[in-house]
């Protein structure tokens, strides 16, 4: 019997012991590595050479994303399966522009995971059937990468004069964008944006 060998990127400690004790209730699949840190994934991939990462998008350092998209540029043969409780449909597209695999919900059935493990790792795609639905049904992101960057660190708190710095660009232009923004958006301001875009999945 063949066995997948996975590498688990999980930052909350209780929830990575237990999907740990969960994938090797099955005999042909082995945890061959646990990281707790986005920033981890790629090293740890590479030495360990598993066949299917499975990772969580919020995580410290790097988000899980960001980590998938660097996984597939330097070790193309693993595959990858979000394993998120951000079942947004924009959420979705990103991890799809990010070469995902597979994209689960964490409140799925257990012998789910096992299932969408092994078809990940033949290369098959996998993802959670309502929220494909969802997300065919919802509007694209109407937003530029720039104004994404900069409605990003509005949502972190960062005024106009931080983003500006941020982003080597004028006051100016940085209102001006978030004025671009909130009427994109439909919002009210910049709050409402913020809001929107989140609930979409466009920002993390």
């Amino acid at each position: 019997m063949l066995c997948v060998k996975i590498l688990l990127a999980e930052d909350m400690h209780m929830i990575r012991g237990a999907l740990i004790a969960l994938l090797e209730l099955e005999p042909d699949l082995e945890v061959v590595a646990s990281v707790d840190r986005g920033d981890t994934i790629v090293k740890t991939a590479l030495e360990t050479r598993p066949d299917v990462a499975i990772i969580d998008i919020d995580l410290p350092g790097t988000d899980g994303l960001t980590a998938a998209a660097d996984l597939h540029d330097q070790l193309p043969g693993c595959r990858t399966l979000i394993l998120t409780s951000l079942g947004r449909p924009g959420t979705l597209r990103r991890a799809l522009t990010a070469h995902v695999t597979g994209f689960l919900l964490k409140d799925s059935p257990p012998e789910q995971l096992a299932a969408a493990v092994r078809a990940v790792a033949v290369g098959r795609r996998v993802v959670d059937p309502q929220l494909a639905l969802t997300a065919w049904d919802s509007p694209d992101n109407p937003l530029s990468p720039r104004e994404l960057e900069v409605l990003r660190l509005a949502a972190q708190g960062a005024d106009a004069a931080e983003i500006a710095g941020c982003l080597f660009l004028s006051k100016g232009t940085v209102r001006n964008y978030l004025t671009a923004i909130v009427s994109k958006l439909g919002a009210r301001n910049r709050i409402d944006a913020i809001r929107i875009a989140e609930e979409a999945g466009w920002i993390p």
